[in-house]
């Protein structure tokens, strides 16, 4: 398994990933609705990785893509020490550590590049995600009351940090 960045190229297998990750129930789109098609998929891939505020990895293994990390690095004086994070890993290869391992290169990145804030969201009944967030030095910060609708329902979303 090796991490590099993200390339025009992975679209197909990248919207593969995405749609594997969206059936589990802890991603931003409900399983089915992603409707995106490849050359869509390769076009947004080109503007996430033109934009110097991005930075977008896969985790590889035998060319297949198994997991991501991007950071969007908020591009104001006001708000460019820190990035938002979002992560996803294959089902089929998590309790790996390429979590960890993904997170590793964001950490590295971010203090090469004066990012001194991380943030990113997690469901709160997605108890494995916030344990691994945890693990990694995030700190709840707070919690988004009915920020989602999932399945008919509100569901609450943890905010959570990390100072570089």
């Amino acid at each position: 398994m090796h991490i590099r960045k993200l390339k025009e190229e992975d679209a197909e297998q990248f919207l593969e990933l995405n749609k594997q990750l969206d059936d589990t129930g802890y991603m931003l789109y409900d399983p089915g609705e992603r409707q995106t098609s490849v050359e869509n998929q390769r076009k947004g891939i080109a503007r996430m990785i033109d934009n110097p505020s991005n930075h977008f990895l896969v985790a590889v293994e035998n060319e297949s893509l198994i997991g991501f990390i991007a950071a969007f690095r908020g591009n104001l004086n006001r708000n460019k020490h820190s990035a938002y994070l979002v992560l996803g890993v294959d089902k089929n290869y998590r309790g790996r550590g390429i979590a960890s391992m993904l997170f590793e290169e964001i950490f590295f990145w971010s203090r090469n590049h004066g990012i001194t804030r991380l943030e990113l969201t997690v469901i709160k009944h997605n108890q494995p995600a916030f344990n691994l967030y945890s693990k990694m030095g995030f700190i709840l910060e707070g919690e988004k009351i009915h920020s989602l609708m999932i399945e008919g329902e509100p569901v609450n979303e943890y905010y959570m940090y990390k100072l570089m």
